[in-house]
């Protein structure tokens, strides 16, 4: 009698076995399926994708104002037409000009360039709805935006693609310069649109479309640790409170633009 017992609880036994080996089996396989999962993802992180928020910066037109400086607005586009003739100061102007006046800035190491200041015919057309690139373009040599006064931004590159090191020596008091085809034009802070608007005010738009800032904000000085690696930030500014992304200049390499234009540049034509 105690043999049939045993016989009839073996079954029992072998399929308690059989269950507890097959539940701990699904537990491992599982664990090396999220080891796995994790050692992908480990390997191959997700990019960002690319902010896909759409500004208006159609209230920030009004600002623009200076000598031989237009718009007009085209549906969902602005066109510039600059003369790029700076309404300040100059060495650099001819010196029939009212506006040539000799070097009284602080560079002690200033040196004039042959080249002076000429009339130019540069459009830009721009969206006026500007957005984060999913492929970022780098800035040309040449003009990259347009300051408030018609002047036109430069990158942060001298002739050639060298660094600005030697070239600023031959920015002139408001720390703008001509080319040799007599544009002229700002790779740094714009001194006289600083001295007249503020420190921390509106100076301008990329060809992307996003603003351009002053080297402070909210009372405090930007520095490049603040910026992305395009050379901007995204928050609310007094004339967008809604929020925007803008570059700032800044007193240090690349001064205002990083690697490249954080949007789609529109068409630059000269």
């Amino acid at each position: 009698m105690k043999n049939v017992k045993k016989l009839l609880a073996l079954p029992l036994l072998l399929t308690i076995i059989f269950i507890a080996c097959s539940s701990g089996d699904d537990v491992i396989v599982n664990q090396e399926e999220d080891n796995n999962n994790n050692m992908d993802n480990t390997e191959n992180p997700v990019e960002p994708e690319p902010d896909n928020t759409s500004y208006d910066i159609s209230s920030i037109l009004s600002k623009f104002s200076g000598t031989g400086l237009s718009y007009e607005v085209n549906g969902n586009t602005v066109t510039f037409i600059t003369q790029d003739l700076p309404n300040h100061t100059s060495p650099y102007w001819p010196e029939s000009n009212p506006l040539h006046a000799e070097y009284n800035g602080t560079n002690s190491e200033f040196r004039i360039n042959p080249n002076r200041i000429g009339t130019q015919n540069i459009v830009f057309t721009i969206t006026l709805n500007p957005e984060e690139a999913t492929n970022k373009e780098a800035t040309p040599m040449g003009p990259i935006g347009i300051s408030r006064n018609g002047v036109v931004f430069f990158n942060q590159y001298a002739a050639g693609g060298s660094p600005l090191t030697r070239e600023i020596n031959s920015f002139d008091q408001w720390l703008g310069h001509p080319t040799g085809g007599s544009v002229y034009h700002y790779h740094i802070e714009p001194a006289y649109l600083t001295e007249q608007f503020g420190d921390d005010a509106f100076l301008g738009l990329l060809a992307d479309g996003f603003p351009v800032y002053g080297p402070m904000e909210s009372g405090k000085e930007i520095t490049n640790s603040d910026l992305d690696d395009y050379h901007g930030h995204s928050h609310a500014t007094a004339d967008f409170p809604d929020g925007i992304y803008h570059y700032h200049i800044t007193s240090e390499d690349p001064y205002l633009n990083g690697n490249g234009f954080y949007g789609t540049p529109g068409n630059i034509s000269r």
